[in-house]
């Protein structure tokens, strides 16, 4: 069983489809939705970019907060936004060193840092501002709740 959500403004067709797990699934390309309950599908066609994640909402909006995005993401640098969820999110540090910022506003006057290395986690409690920066090159995986995340640019 799997539902399907047309990635708006996309004329070639392309699709996000959560359907059931078959076989071992690479986390940087094809993540996990984990939800509701004991169910684990995969989120073939998903990207980081504004259609890709509406579909995934889309396809996913009846777990509501019970359903969660569960994705390896490699970079570096300076994270370019804020955002705040409305459930908790896990971080896990894989490889390389990230910097988790933490506050009640999308400022870092106002941040916490949480400094991971690899096999540290860290859970950003629902409705905290945060953001990620990489130092280096690193791999972090990600347990997000799906639907009602805001996001700020950071500046």
């Amino acid at each position: 069983m799997f539902k399907t959500a047309r990635e708006p403004g996309c004329d070639d067709g392309r699709m996000i489809a959560i359907e059931t797990p078959n076989g071992r699934q690479n986390l940087l390309v094809t993540p996990l939705h984990l939800g509701p309950g004991p169910r684990v599908r995969t989120v073939r066609g998903f990207a980081w970019n504004p259609e890709a994640l509406s579909a995934y909402v889309s396809a996913t909006a009846d777990d509501g907060a019970d359903g969660r995005l569960m994705v390896v993401v490699e970079d570096e640098g300076r994270g370019d936004h804020w955002e705040r969820h409305v459930a908790d999110e896990v971080i896990v540090c894989l490889t390389g060193q990230v910097s988790v910022l933490r506050g009640p506003d999308p400022s870092e006057d106002t941040a916490d840092e949480v400094v991971l290395g690899p096999g540290d986690a860290v859970v950003n409690p629902a409705g905290v501002w945060h953001a990620v920066d990489m130092h280096g090159r690193a791999r972090v995986l990600t347990i997000t709740p799906g639907p009602g995340s805001e996001h700020r640019p950071r500046t």
